[in-house]
């Protein structure tokens, strides 16, 4: 695959300068420093910077900053949210976005970044897949921000994550508080950042209760809710059933109001919590209590970040918060 030519962002970040100030360089535009000036055209020339079509356009007055977003699954709420404000904060600063969807294959997240660093996409938004990602070494002058994980094998990139620990704990704090001793965990890929955390704060609130961790009541490695339905009825059909569940994602929530349709309404109803809020949570009875957070905030730091480069790597952490809804007060039966 031949290399990508430098972008205005790859000189901005060697010449420790905004874009702006690159931009108003490449333009020959006035106010700007003559060091400045000198540090921008420095950089160009340790790059190899040539002016191309994007900065032709911008001396236009046109919009042509790229940023890539690649995503796992656009169909999942979480995606399509992040994609809207993304979107909105791209054009905050006068950039396009183009997206990518990788399934759940990281082969084919690999093609994708790779694909779009070779044709010249400015920077790039990932959220990455569980794979390791030490492959990104081969592209040094590749200026990416990483969404909602951190990447396997590149710890030290700039990322944007939310407090997935303290929502793990909260959530699981919040059943324990209403009386639940029994509760179990459906998660994601153990792979993923934010999965361990989640399940980390599981834990701590579980031993800082006393309550021993059952591990036959943790499942993992569930993407889809029609595969979590069936472990969620499996584990209510126990001899000594779970009478509450901490679900790490919204697919996981989705798949527990799945199983709990198709039983019996004189069974006894568990107790649930999900991380990750959706547009349908308040409309089921009773409403599905979650760990909500602010994707227009992790969409709005990731793309600041791109456009504050650093030779430090950053890391931003964004705060989450319990919303009681009605499903995870149920009290045991």
């Amino acid at each position: 695959m031949a290399a990508r030519k430098p972008t205005m962002l790859d000189v901005a970040r060697h010449a420790g300068v905004s874009l702006k100030t690159v931009s108003r360089v490449v333009n020959q535009e006035p106010h700007v420093s003559a060091e400045l000036r000198r540090r921008v055209q420095a950089a160009i020339g340790a790059l190899g910077f040539r002016r191309n079509e994007a900065a032709a356009r911008l001396a236009r007055g046109a919009t042509m900053l790229t940023l890539g977003l690649v995503m796992e699954n656009i169909s999942n709420e979480f995606s399509s949210r992040l994609a809207k404000a993304v979107e909105a904060a791209a054009a905050e600063h006068d950039a396009l976005v183009v997206f990518g969807s990788y399934e759940e294959r990281p082969e084919r997240e690999r093609m994708l970044v790779e694909a779009m660093y070779a044709r010249g996409v400015d920077a790039l938004i990932v959220v990455p897949s569980a794979a390791g990602h030490g492959w990104l070494t081969a592209h040094p002058g590749l200026t990416a921000v990483f969404v909602d994980r951190v990447p396997s094998g590149l710890e030290h990139a700039d990322a944007v994550v939310l407090d997935d620990a303290r929502g793990g704990l909260a959530a699981t704090e919040h059943l324990l508080a209403h009386g639940h001793r029994r509760i179990a965990l459906i998660s994601d890929d153990d792979g993923l950042s934010s999965v361990r955390d989640r399940a980390a704060g599981y834990r701590a609130a579980l031993r800082a209760a006393g309550v021993p961790v059952d591990e036959s009541l943790v499942v993992r490695g569930l993407f889809d809710p029609w595969r979590v339905a069936p472990e969620v009825s499996r584990l209510l059909d126990l001899p000594a059933p779970p009478t509450a569940f901490f679900a790490t994602n919204n697919r996981a929530a989705t798949g527990i109001l799945q199983a709990l349709r198709e039983r019996p309404p004189e069974l006894a109803r568990p107790a649930y919590v999900g991380f990750d809020d959706f547009s349908l949570s308040a409309v089921f009875d009773p409403g599905v209590t979650v760990v909500r957070y602010d994707t227009e905030l992790l969409a709005r730091t990731a793309v600041d970040l791109l456009f504050t480069p650093s030779p430090q790597a950053r890391r931003v952490t964004i705060p989450v918060r319990l919303i009681p809804r009605g499903s995870g007060e149920l009290p045991p039966p």
